[in-house]
């Protein structure tokens, strides 16, 4: 079935098909032109998507989050801290089993875009959120807003990390997650994690798009 998510049903028909071409067109049009065509689609159907190669970019985010539920059940009881990691990592190697990898920088590029910041960080926080409560987190107090922020800018720079990560298995990428998970523990600031995340987000999507020909 279709993922939950701010999609119709000929939207999710569409996207499906597309994201099956992610991994040899990345996340571009050519990959929506040929999911048209594999859902059997005349390739205008593409246009329904007013936010484009967004619209599959967000599907697939969407489809990794809900992916995490099943996942979750293959990770032994333990530590709230241990739970988090291991799902954190469960999500990053979503992006290998789904073979999209390739695609994360210019993905990342389209996510900083301006239009598509809002919606970007509402599906980071919605993953942070998801971790924790699949991890067994139940506190309720100042910390929740903390750890949440914080998860989801660790995140976000263990994907862009990922990206260059030429390392069998992706080991440097799951020892950097867990490099920054201990520091985040250690002194909880939020406020540099944060920091980070934007100058490396904005970075990326600069250079990528500056590969591309745009002027930024």
């Amino acid at each position: 079935p279709p993922p939950p998510g701010p999609f119709t049903p000929s939207e999710s028909l569409l996207l499906s098909h597309a994201y099956a071409h992610v991994p040899a067109s990345g996340f571009t049009p050519t990959a929506l032109a040929l999911g048209a065509r594999s859902a059997g689609l005349l390739d205008i159907s593409a246009t329904i998507l007013p936010r484009g190669v967004f619209s599959l970019i967000l599907f697939h985010l969407v489809t990794q989050r809900g992916a995490l539920a099943s996942r979750a059940a293959a990770i032994p009881a333990g530590p709230v801290a241990e739970r988090v990691e291991a799902l954190t990592w469960a999500r990053l190697q979503g992006n290998q089993d789904a073979g999209v990898v390739g695609g994360l920088q210019e993905a990342l590029a389209i996510m900083a875009q301006p239009s598509c910041v809002p919606a970007s960080v509402a599906e980071l926080a919605k993953l942070s959120d998801e971790i924790w409560y699949l991890a067994g987190d139940v506190a309720v107090d100042p910390s929740w807003y903390t750890k949440r922020a914080s998860l989801a800018a660790i995140y976000a720079a263990a994907e862009l990390f990922m990206t260059n990560d030429k390392s069998e298995g992706f080991r440097e990428t799951r020892e950097f997650l867990r490099r920054r998970l201990a520091e985040a523990g250690e002194i909880g600031d939020v406020t540099r994690s944060v920091r980070e995340w934007v100058g490396f987000t904005a970075s990326a999507g600069i250079n990528v798009l500056r590969s591309k020909g745009v002027p930024v």
